[in-house]
């Protein structure tokens, strides 16, 4: 990939992932002097369960912007969640606008989901496997919507053996504390190192307007609209 000469220089966080699509970064290099990209999300929700890690970056595909210093990469986002982000995320939860936002896009927006559940075949619910189309609906009931939820819970639910329903349960507040605490991260990572959030997930955009917008946050946050790909 050529290294386009930026209109600005203005710097960008890419959320929620660790990875962008190549013409997504081609859009970014075009408007922004630099792009940070966090490390793969792996959450220690106990001592004895969390979620894995990759251990590729966007730099590995083009080192040439590592040398050139377009791409500045490393941002750790994983281990146990602290005290302030535990408060973050718990705030997520108990918002009834960000949780309608969350599950519509779950509903209705096929990137969003294909990032929390891998549906394309069998999956393990609680200590059975069940065809991904099944699942699915389980966990698109409209009573996941005012499904009570925090970190505690899910931490607790992830050190015992579940049933089915306590299964469908979890993994679906599992994808709430891991989708609000990518968000949480966007946002310290922007408030710590002065960078402008930019994403090309419509849901993820919009969660983060939500946050944002609740607790008063003047966080600069931008949309890349993906068209024909």
């Amino acid at each position: 990939m050529a290294l386009p000469t930026p209109a600005s220089t203005h710097r960008a966080l890419y959320y929620p992932f660790h990875l962008c699509h190549e013409r997504t970064l081609a859009r970014l290099l075009e408007n922004y002097r630099t792009v940070h990209f966090r490390d793969y999300m792996a959450l220690q929700l106990t001592p004895m369960s969390g979620t894995t890690a990759y251990q590729d970056r966007m730099g590995q595909y083009h080192p040439e912007m590592i040398e050139a210093g377009r791409i500045i990469q490393g941002y750790s986002v994983s281990g146990s969640l602290d005290a302030d982000m535990i408060l973050a995320v718990d705030q997520d939860l108990s918002d009834k606008t960000w949780r309608d936002i969350f599950h519509d896009g779950l509903k209705n927006n096929r990137r969003f989901q294909r990032g929390l559940f891998d549906l394309s075949h069998s999956v393990v619910i609680g200590s059975s496997a069940v065809p991904g189309p099944a699942a699915l609906l389980h966990l698109l009931g409209e009573t996941r919507m005012t499904q009570a939820c925090s970190v505690k819970q899910v931490q607790a639910m992830s050190s015992r053996r579940l049933a089915s329903d306590e299964g469908y349960e979890y993994e679906y507040a599992l994808a709430l504390v891991k989708t609000s605490a990518a968000l949480a991260y966007t946002i310290r990572l922007c408030r710590q190192h002065g960078l402008e959030a930019v994403t090309d997930s419509e849901v993820h955009f919009q969660l983060l307007e939500r946050t944002c917008a609740r607790n008063g946050n003047s966080l600069q946050n931008n949309r890349i609209v993906r068209e024909g790909y």
